[in-house]
């Protein structure tokens, strides 16, 4: 979910709601408030012990604010009683909000930001605008410190591989992934079983699937126009990197001069836009937001949605029984490409940070720690379906769930074939661009050849704008 964020400045601060929500973002839009960057904490400073790592005052007061999402929030209200056990005489406050960038940005202009929250949702902040105006604290003593559960292993011991990725900037890590999301297609195992239609394992079988599924009088496709043509980017790039390897997204990271043209990117952008022209998607997607598509495909009139493995958790309370909800890797161009049939675009989101400028940064620290224990991480996965970066945590547990165990299938089958690109975080208006040119291709409106060259002018303009940091793998 990667949408343009918005400006953090007073002058932005006076616009209407709807124009500070687009506001042009960049390095410098969050410092009318912060001044220079750096961690501080003006909470007291309780004693430093095994326990309690960072010093967490007994009676420092906490604030805690969370997207209230596709995972709602009451994971985090659940750690919250956790932390309060450790610190009974901690006023906690919560807020549970779904537009993060819109309702934070006054508070960090009046320099109030809170303790910890979670930068996800449509109007998230671009974290690499958060990194280059030092608005972040440095979790370097949080991974350092002893986990939660066993004080002989370290924070960052008790995470997946590339759970950090994303929140690595030049070697420090500035945030905390919570969510192990897996994106790809999402079906009901049911409605496939009544047909005798099996998941595809190359691109031509999942087309060949599509003409079944409309003859049958089904859309194979829904996506939602509006507000999450962006979820189908990530076919667009399983394809792309399927076919040509993970240095054609690295090489996107690193607004690499051709990148978006090369030969793996045509392709893939072909084979998505042939589905828009070969009239595979629910009438009407273009105009609809995504919870209007997911709606669309839980009552059988798209068989195949494209998301991330949030979707159950998201859709829980209209699924009909029975649905069944699976999910299917995407397939390669080719049996010959350079990665296998099963490997996955797999991402750690969700995104948790401190703010630097924080009254508690040492409360803010202490309740991602607290977030990373087993007890947190397996009621997480319970209530959501969903799996946290936390290795081992449930085990091979699926709780109930046909989603969370198709999803478990299909991580153990992908192995090391992982892959995952940061472009969008990095660079805010490159992620404007591209939800608004991917909608555009998926309905038709644009082809592939123009698709990929706004895409690297795009690119270019970015790469060639000194004012913009600049991130690499």
């Amino acid at each position: 979910m990667n949408t343009l964020p918005p400006a953090f400045s007073r002058r932005a601060l006076l616009r209407s709601t709807a124009a500070a929500a687009l506001a042009v973002s960049g390095a410098g839009l969050l410092t009318a408030c912060a001044g220079s960057g750096g961690d501080s904490n003006t909470a007291a400073e309780g004693k430093v012990t095994a326990d309690n790592p960072f010093g967490v005052a007994e009676d420092a007061a906490l604030d805690v604010v969370v997207f209230k999402g596709g995972y709602s929030d009451d994971y985090a209200k659940f750690d919250e009683k956790l932390y309060g056990k450790k610190f009974p005489k901690a006023k906690i406050s919560h807020s549970g909000i779904t537009e993060i960038g819109t309702e934070l940005q006054p508070r960090f202009v009046a320099g109030d930001p809170p303790d910890v929250f979670d930068n996800s949702g449509g109007k998230k902040i671009a974290m690499g605008t958060l990194v280059d105006d030092g608005q972040l604290a440095d979790l370097a003593d949080l991974l350092k410190a002893p986990s939660f559960d066993d004080p002989d292993t370290t924070v960052e011991d008790t995470l997946l591989p590339g759970a950090l990725d994303a929140t690595t900037f030049d070697g420090k890590v500035m945030g905390l992934p919570y969510v192990f999301t897996v994106n790809g297609f999402w079906y009901s195992k049911t409605l496939f079983d009544q047909h005798g239609w099996t998941w595809p394992t190359t691109w031509d079988g999942l087309t060949a699937l599509a003409a079944k599924i409309k003859k049958a009088g089904i859309a194979p496709f829904a996506y939602g126009g509006t507000t999450a043509a962006d979820y189908f980017f990530s076919s667009l790039m399983a394809l792309a990197v399927k076919q040509g390897g993970v240095d054609v997204v690295k090489a996107i990271d690193n607004l690499e001069a051709n990148s978006w043209q090369a030969e793996p990117m045509k392709a893939a952008a072909e084979a998505i836009a042939s589905l828009a022209s070969s009239g595979y998607f629910l009438k009407g997607s273009e105009g609809l937001d995504h919870t209007q598509a997911q709606t669309a495909w839980v009552q059988g009139k798209a068989a195949m949605y494209h998301a991330g493995s949030y979707i159950e958790n998201e859709m829980k309370a209209i699924t009909p029984d029975g649905f069944d909800m699976v999910f299917g890797a995407v397939p390669p161009l080719s049996a010959t490409g350079s990665l296998p049939q099963t490997a996955l675009h797999a991402v750690a989101g969700e995104i948790f940070v401190v703010p630097a400028k924080a009254k508690n940064v040492r409360g803010g620290k202490e309740f991602l720690r607290t977030m990373l224990s087993k007890e947190a991480a397996v009621n997480f996965t319970k209530t959501t379906s969903a799996l946290t970066v936390v290795k081992g945590a449930t085990g091979d547990e699926d709780f109930g769930s046909t989603a969370l165990g198709s999803v478990t299938k299909a991580i153990a089958a992908a192995g090391d074939d992982l892959y995952a690109y940061q472009f969008l975080g990095w660079y805010a208006d490159l992620s404007a661009t591209l939800k608004t040119e991917i909608a555009n291709l998926l309905a038709g409106r644009t082809d592939a050849s123009d698709f990929l060259s706004t895409m690297q002018a795009a690119a270019d303009d970015v790469a060639a704008d000194s004012s913009i940091t600049k991130f690499k793998r």
